[in-house]
């Protein structure tokens, strides 16, 4: 046997070898996360529903809107302060990868409740991630892996953990390859384990056989309408609505930015923590005092997309995107721990449903042109972005797919000339 062939044979035998590592860690990794997201929506629903319903309250009475927040506050500070891995990786770095070790699990979830179950307006899909790594990394080591057998692992065990709240393993391969497109060709081998544990790790949340599997909390908007052929006014609008939502998005960051750099510096982290859980609250109930749900403003927008899209007051949504706007800028850079998409698809979809209520625009187009933006507007990934919005959208929106494209071209290329003209530090 030549040296070329050995080597072919040896590569060979590293791919299968990481490919049945992959469907190791595919399963478990959906596990711990939705034991992480059955964790967070209980202690949710016990804060926010049974505790106002045991102080005679119709729904949460202005104290807990504004209280909350500021005790979750001190969770996260908690978990920042007391365990390792300062509770994950920081919002306004963008979607990390980068293997989590196990000794920062704990750190992380804790971090992750705090944020999560007391009403911040950020995502879950950070720790997501980090819990996801946390099950490759252990795995890897376990199989004694080089560490670049490791890295690949650990981002496994990331995509299928996020999994669950993405649709399934076709937006998380889809990240993958994305955000691995510099590589050429030379990603698709390390591509491989990510998508085999992302699929056997989504099997724990749709079923298998008779089983009918774990209900999660991943991004729903039922009822939708059929939206059924193309309109030349509907692509102007994503296109409009896709530059709005970017430059929304971005003034979001740099008021985040400057909130994480100078108000830190001056305030410091306790301060600042405690302060931005209180000043989300007190938005929370201006909001409401204004006619919206408090609700609506906090928490990462999930819920809250479904009674969005049918709202009919222009004024409301814009109240709305106002304040959620501000809240997140805050969520974002006072050191809460979570993701940064999920509130920016809320964004995305709230500034396109002013336009289904201004021009009589389907909320189903209004869904898939707000999803594609928002989410391309903080990851500056195009495709997978688009995908998310046609996988959210469903067969009801298959004709909205080219509006969300262009919304997603148009947001990116805002994105990326503002990036240019006016450069700003992406990562704490």
């Amino acid at each position: 046997m030549s040296a070329t062939e050995s080597s072919q044979t040896v590569s060979r035998r590293r791919a299968l070898h990481l490919i049945a590592l992959g469907a190791v860690i595919g399963v478990p990794a959906a596990l711990l996360a939705a034991l992480f997201l059955a964790t967070v929506h209980e202690l949710q629903h016990w804060l926010w529903h049974d505790l106002p319903e045991r102080l005679d309250a119709s729904g949460p009475p202005w104290y807990l809107v504004l209280g909350l927040p500021a005790a979750g506050a001190c969770v996260v500070l908690l978990a920042r302060t007391l365990l390792p891995g300062d509770g994950g990786h920081g919002p306004l770095g963008g979607i990390s990868v980068e293997p989590t070790p196990l000794s920062h699990a704990p750190g992380i979830a804790l971090a992750a409740l705090g944020t999560l179950a007391f009403g911040a307006v950020l995502g879950p899909e950070a720790p997501l991630i980090a819990l996801g790594s946390v099950v490759g990394v252990t795995v890897a080591s376990l199989a004694r892996a080089d560490p670049r057998d490791g890295k690949v692992l650990s981002t496994a065990g990331s995509f299928s953990a996020i999994s669950s709240i993405f649709g399934g393993p076709l937006v998380a391969g889809m990240l993958l390859l994305e955000a691995g497109v510099g590589l050429g060709a030379a990603v698709i081998p390390f591509l491989i384990p990510g998508l085999v544990a992302a699929s056997l790790g989504y099997l724990i949340f749709v079923g298998l056989g008779d089983w009918g599997g774990i209900d999660a909390a991943a991004l729903s908007v039922p009822g939708l309408p059929p939206y059924e052929g193309a309109h030349v006014r509907d692509l102007v609008i994503a296109v409009g609505a896709g530059v709005v939502i970017a430059l929304l998005i971005e003034v979001a960051r740099r008021v985040a930015s400057g909130v994480a750099g100078p108000g830190r510096a001056r305030l410091g982290t306790p301060v600042l923590l405690v302060g931005g859980g209180l000043a989300a609250g007190a938005l929370a109930l201006l909001a409401d005092g204004l006619g919206a749900n408090s609700q609506d403003v906090l928490f990462s927008g999930q819920a809250s997309l479904p009674g969005l899209v049918t709202e009919d007051s222009s004024r409301i949504v814009l109240v709305l995107i106002a304040a959620k706007a501000l809240a997140y800028a805050v969520c974002l850079g006072c050191g809460f721990r979570g993701g940064a998409v999920f509130p920016a698809i809320f964004l995305g979809v709230a500034v396109t449903t002013l336009a289904a209520i201004a021009f009589d625009v389907s909320p189903t187009l209004a869904v898939a042109v707000g999803t594609a933006a928002g989410t391309v507007a903080v990851t500056r990934l195009l495709f997978a972005s688009v995908l998310f919005a046609a996988l959210l959208a469903g067969t009801a929106g298959l004709d909205a797919v080219p509006a969300a494209s262009l919304a997603a071209v148009a947001a990116w290329l805002t994105m990326a000339a503002i990036d240019e003209q006016y450069p700003m530090r992406r990562s704490l």
